[in-house]
């Protein structure tokens, strides 16, 4: 007999949403960084993450798994760098925010090609993608810049963190209620490559 196979993209998408409201609260400057924000980036915007991976996996979804995996390791190695230099480590071990800034920049960019799957999904996947690898690129500018004027491409990035945050909460929300109810009840806006062409071409 076939079994049914849950969905794990919530779990991941959760994970990744939760943490990242988090940590960009403190980057928008609303409070420091303290022990919930790592405890959520190791447990549920890391393992989590890497269990949800790990799901997409045996469906058989190369996008999900290469996601969540990857974002999932992503915040773990995150926290590692945040608490080093607490753990004793030699001070040639501690990266510096120019270093960490290129830390970020190639997050980035593996954001950015991860976007081009997400245009054949549906719009809230595509915005939390697209919105991800923003705030990659503003967080590395606001470390490569020195000062107050790199502070405030992290004080930007920290606001435009909380939306991406929550475009995945909003996605997780949609999947587990829609599934749930049998039918729309949060919007995804789907779209398909043979509706938009009869769109633009006034046909629909």
């Amino acid at each position: 007999m076939e079994s049914k196979l849950s969905n794990p993209a919530p779990l991941g998408l959760l994970g990744f949403g939760m943490t990242t409201i988090l940590l960009n609260i403190h980057n928008a400057g609303f409070f420091p960084l303290n022990v919930a924000i790592l405890a959520m980036g190791i447990f549920y915007g890391g393992i989590a993450q890497v269990i949800a991976g790990i799901l997409e996996y045996r469906k058989g979804n190369t996008f999900g798994t290469t996601a969540f995996i990857s974002y999932g390791m992503f915040w773990l190695t995150l926290v590692f760098i945040l608490i080093a230099p607490q753990m004793g480590l030699p001070e040639a071990w501690v990266a510096p925010p120019a270093f960490l800034g290129w830390y970020l920049c190639l997050w980035g960019l593996f954001t950015l090609f991860m976007v081009f799957p997400t245009l054949k999904k549906n719009g809230a996947t595509a915005f939390v993608f697209i919105s991800l690898t923003i705030l990659f690129f503003l967080l590395a500018i606001g470390h490569w810049i020195p000062g107050d004027a790199g502070k405030v491409f992290i004080h930007i990035g920290g606001w435009e963190g909380i939306v991406c945050g929550l475009s995945a909460v909003y996605l997780a929300a949609a999947e587990v209620l829609n599934e749930s109810c049998g039918k729309s009840v949060l919007p995804v806006f789907a779209f398909e490559t043979g509706d938009l062409k009869m769109k633009l071409q006034g046909k629909a």
